[in-house]
């Protein structure tokens, strides 16, 4: 292995779980489980969202292309682990190490950006709904997606490209279920401030940035919703405004906790199952918020079931 650059395309051991064998196969099958109802409730929210006329709606719009975003985040990371699991290797190779790496870095910044967006969306719905639609016209809601995995993809590119340069000294163990920068920092044979610097520099502008703008969101929308006389229009803000409030916080706990603090600072196992919450749990947990929660996903499935039922016996 060439140890003066740091670069191989020798196969990397992703070293997982198997500190704890016996849980493995455990393990192997909540994933399994957990991947199934990502599938199937993002893509029914991606279609229930583009075939009821009804839900073409920013907020739906937004929802859709968050769904499709957990599918993609999802698939990078799920497959892999579970061949890893139930095989007897548990190794990937350096072309899929980093294919990996950048796909859930990028996948993972856009999340961030765009749940900014949908709280600037449930802000104009509530305290603008007189303004609301010609404030969120189709070509601004374009626009704010597309800046969105725009600045995931810079983002994803710079630090990808920047820990990859980093020398490993031929190291090749993993510590984790998936190729995640953290576990690949710590796996660099040496400490760089200047590195450590520029993913807190971009963890402040993709993490504590947006954040601050949806908690300010919400702190207006709460002073909105205390002055609402109508029971049910102020039940039906609670119910789509605290879906995405539940999303934000179940995501953005735990990768902060994760990216925000100096490197080697978080212990081996506590980041494991840190990240198997919000890279296997959030995106399985996100369409399960938005649909029970939500009376117009539940009535829009309703009506596609009725309307596929009548087509087919008639």
């Amino acid at each position: 292995m060439d140890t003066n650059n740091g670069s191989s395309i020798t196969d990397f051991i992703l070293l997982g779980f198997s500190d704890w064998p016996q849980l493995e196969h455990i393990i192997s099958g909540i994933v399994f489980i957990f991947y199934i109802v990502t599938l199937v409730g993002n893509t029914t929210i991606i279609l229930v969202s583009n075939l009821d006329s009804q839900l073409h709606t920013p907020m739906y719009f937004f929802l859709s292309n968050l769904s499709f975003l957990d599918l993609c985040y999802a698939t990078s990371i799920i497959p892999q682990m579970l061949v890893n699991l139930w095989g007897p290797t548990k190794s990937i190779t350096y072309g899929g190490c980093v294919l990996q790496f950048f796909f859930a870095l990028d996948l993972g910044a856009t999340e961030c950006l765009l749940l900014a967006v949908m709280a600037y969306d449930r802000y104009a719905a509530v305290c603008q709904p007189l303004y609301y639609t010609i404030i969120m016209h189709p070509q601004l809601c374009q626009k704010m997606v597309l800046t969105a995995w725009l600045g995931g993809l810079g983002s994803a590119f710079i630090l990808c490209s920047l820990t990859l340069k980093l020398p490993r000294c031929g190291h090749r163990e993993v510590d984790n279920f998936f190729c995640e920068m953290p576990a690949l920092l710590k796996m660099a044979c040496v400490y760089s401030k200047v590195m450590e610097a520029i993913v807190f520099a971009l963890g402040v502008i993709l993490l504590l940035v947006p954040l601050s703008l949806i908690l300010i969101s919400y702190a207006v929308i709460t002073q909105a919703v205390m002055r609402i006389k109508s029971v049910a229009r102020w039940r039906k803000v609670l119910n789509t405004c605290g879906s995405h409030l539940t999303v934000v916080t179940l995501f953005y706990g735990t990768i902060i906790y994760m990216y925000m603090k100096p490197q080697n600072s978080t212990f081996q196992d506590e980041g494991k199952f840190l990240t198997f919450f919000y890279t296997i749990v959030t995106p399985t947990l996100n369409p399960l918020i938005y649909t029970l929660r939500n009376k117009d996903v539940k009535s829009a499935v309703k009506r596609i079931l009725w309307v596929e039922k009548w087509s087919s016996n008639s």
